[in-house]
């Protein structure tokens, strides 16, 4: 399955939190979902967990997500 880079802008205190609930093996659902409804967005169809990357060094600081997505099927 191909996968779909999503780059979310936050600020650098939300960045720092979900990178801790990263390293705990715990997930920031809103910026989970917000990366899942940015596949939506994009005319994509997510196919499985989306995985949280890491973040940007640049200002706005970014989460970066990847997101399986189904290949586009034309018939």
């Amino acid at each position: 399955m191909p996968l779909m880079r999503i780059q979310l802008d936050s600020d650098r205190q939300t960045a720092r939190r979900v990178v801790e609930l990263h390293r705990t093996g715990k997930v920031h659902r809103e910026s989970r979902d917000a990366a899942r409804a940015e596949v939506w967005r994009r005319g994509r169809t997510p196919a499985g967990e989306t995985v949280f990357v890491g973040t940007t060094n640049g200002e706005p600081v970014r989460l970066i997500y990847d997101v399986e997505v189904y290949r586009d099927v034309t018939a």
